[in-house]
């Protein structure tokens, strides 16, 4: 699924190729989405070609091809659009509004099933990859070992999409436990919120006055960021994989 921006983005470019033959400008997708600096732009086009809507050709000024388009144009699937196996469930949600910001009731509500069992809400999708917005969605909610909760803690689950944590054994489709909190120490795995509109789940390293979050795979980089960039949604504390 992508961001509100990067569905902007690769609509905007799939139009301008279809109406003149040729991608736009950096200027000109910057200017399309009301965008300050370029440097939004090249994070966009950087997260469209990784998940492989786009591919850049190499030694060509403006040349971007769109490989395909999200499931939602034109209300049909698009050819090789990804359909998850694991956790069925209407998770999507394109408002830009949208933040993992619910009440402390609503998303810390845990329903007991037995003395081994309870449920907590599974509220959307994390990036373990390039950073994707985290969503919201009342109603579903995932069976979780009781020995993975803490006492009088809030948690909430997330249906991981990428392969950023693999060595970590994190894989694309798990669903992740966290337990809700602001605050993590150096090495924690975290729900990370950044600049209040992208969250990603990555391993948390402090490095003096700014916050690292450090991937577990070699072909994904560590990115650095200003403590006031980052703000810490919760904390892995368990991993759920469904075998079909």
């Amino acid at each position: 699924m992508l961001t509100r921006k990067q569905h902007d983005l690769l609509m905007f470019i799939h139009n301008r190729i279809q109406r003149d033959g040729v991608s736009p400008s950096f200027d000109e997708m910057k200017d399309s989405l009301d965008l300050r600096s370029k440097s939004g732009i090249h994070r966009l086009i950087t997260a469209l070609e990784e998940r492989g809507f786009i591919r850049r050709l190499a030694h060509r000024a403006r040349a971007i091809e769109v490989l395909r388009l999200p499931e939602n144009v034109d209300g049909r699937p698009a050819r090789g659009a990804f359909r998850p196996s694991v956790i069925e469930g209407d998770l999507a949600d394109t408002r830009d509004d949208v933040r993992l910001e619910t009440s402390m009731t609503q998303l810390g509500e845990t329903h007991e099933i037995d003395a081994d069992t309870s449920t907590v809400p599974l509220i959307g999708r994390i990036a373990a990859g390039v950073p994707i917005e985290a969503l919201e969605q009342g109603g579903s909610r995932v069976g979780v070992p009781a020995m993975m909760l803490s006492r009088d803690k809030e948690h909430y689950a997330l249906e991981v999409r990428g392969d950023s944590m693999v060595d970590a054994g994190i894989h694309d489709g798990d669903i992740v436990v966290i337990r809700r909190q602001s605050t993590a120490e150096t090495g924690d795995i975290v729900v990370a919120l950044i600049e209040d509109h992208e969250a990603t789940l990555k391993r948390l390293r402090r490095k003096g006055g700014a916050i690292a979050l450090e991937a577990a795979n070699p072909a994904y980089g560590t990115r650095v960021y200003r403590t006031d960039q980052v703000r810490i949604q919760g904390r892995m504390v368990g991993l759920i994989r469904t075998y079909s």
